[in-house]
């Protein structure tokens, strides 16, 4: 019970922790005009072959140091990097190029990264501060029902009743699709009743016996049935709510993957383009979290960010954490939660007030990646890097997710 309580004051010390200086205007969804992203031609590609490992493979960009404004990449550059790749069930592949209008070039400041394979991955910082979430009212509620596990490992998150947000390298290394990605299943956690099938078979037998005495007009020996029947039905309902989780397991219909990302041999994949949207096969009826524009770390309350995932040194425990911002970029949020390998493609998300209205609201701001080394003014310096939604990625994954820029005007 102490655990349990120490528990809820973090998470809630997690929601509401502020600047008394900021007004409640500085911790508000702010609504912004979203960039066009229109289709215009797609083709058919070889079907890939299904054998990548899962790694990262990074390019290097500018750094934290970078104070000076950058030239900004040209509209053709980044219309290359969103036109994107489909991959259905099936194998087959296509290549969908875009145009991008009403967008408003900005510079670029980002970090230095450099491949360190041989220098560990130090995913827990200090004392592990993440909570494995046990109760199944938490299990089965927003937000940590939106969290789902991938074949291949990874984790995350429900953005629609179709779809689903994670990492693009869960899925593709940057060259080939990776090993098990073709048949791509996503895990959504549920309560595994207990005895649910002997409540349902004795239902039927306590029926038939009060149909069998009826018939017999015998009504002290229906009387007496019907009572043990309740008795029964009674301790069978507890039994239920013993259930443990386990998943249940759908099938995943397409993937969508930027071009910035999936370069097929040119180059190697661009953190800032880790992002992959799966449609699974069979909508699920469960509440999703809603897509938001990435504010920054002056607009996030008490600076806080938090995600749940599926970490592998946790067996399957849905596992949730928060932590303060300690540097961001034009694409990137760099921070220290805690997070083991598995987490990687969990959605991490705010709760702001919405506009004009009493409520708060939770919505998806950045995609985890995972832990990567950083060149910081020729430092090596490490961190666990989160990809930002940025206005052009809104309109990008509103696109997959409708079809057309119909419903991505406003983000």
């Amino acid at each position: 019970m102490e655990n349990m309580l120490l528990w809820l004051i973090f998470f809630t010390l997690g929601w509401i922790l502020t600047d008394g200086s900021k007004t409640e205007e500085d911790f508000m969804w702010h609504l912004r005009k979203i960039p066009q992203i229109v289709s215009e031609k797609t083709f058919h590609l070889t079907s890939p072959t299904f054998e990548a490992d899962r790694k990262i493979m990074l390019s290097r960009v500018c750094g934290i140091e970078c104070q000076k404004e950058l030239p900004a990449p040209s509209l053709s550059e980044l219309e290359n990097s969103v036109s994107y790749e489909t991959v259905f069930e099936n194998g087959t592949r296509t290549l969908t190029r875009v145009k991008v209008k009403g967008l408003v070039l900005e510079p670029t400041q980002n970090i230095t990264t450099k491949g360190a394979s041989s220098r560990r991955k130090r995913q827990v910082y200090g004392t592990d501060s993440r909570f494995s979430i046990l109760d199944k009212r938490f299990l089965t509620n927003f937000p940590f029902n939106t969290a789902v596990k991938l074949s291949t490992g990874c984790s995350g998150v429900l953005i629609s009743p179709s779809h689903v947000l994670t990492a693009a390298h869960c899925v593709h290394d940057g060259k080939d699709y990776i090993k098990g990605s073709k048949k791509l299943r996503v895990g959504l956690l549920k309560m595994r009743n207990k005895g649910g099938g002997k409540r349902r078979k004795g239902s039927k037998s306590r029926r038939e016996a009060i149909g069998g005495d009826q018939r017999k007009g015998n009504k002290e020996n229906l009387k007496k049935r019907v009572k043990t029947g309740r008795r029964k039905e009674s301790s069978q309902g507890q039994k239920v709510t013993e259930g443990k989780p386990s998943f249940q397991w759908t099938r995943v219909k397409n993937m969508h993957i930027p071009k910035g990302w999936a370069r097929g041999g040119k180059g190697d994949a661009a953190l800032d383009y880790d992002y992959a949207l799966l449609e699974l096969k069979r909508p699920h009826k469960k509440k999703y979290m809603e897509l938001g524009i990435s504010p920054t770390i002056k607009k996030l309350p008490g600076g806080m960010i938090h995600f749940s995932g599926f970490d592998h040194d946790r067996a399957d425990q849905l596992v949730y954490r928060f932590c303060s911002v300690s540097e961001e970029s034009s694409d990137f949020l760099y921070q220290y939660c805690d997070a083991e390998s598995g987490s990687t493609g969990s959605g991490i998300y705010l709760r702001l007030k919405e506009p004009g209205k009493k409520n708060w609201k939770r919505k998806i701001i950045a995609v985890y990646s995972g832990h990567q080394w950083v060149d910081v003014q020729g430092v090596q310096k490490d961190y666990n890097v989160a990809v930002r939604i940025t206005p052009l990625k809104y309109a990008q994954i509103c696109l997959w997710i409708h079809g057309n820029d119909a419903d991505c005007t406003y983000g």
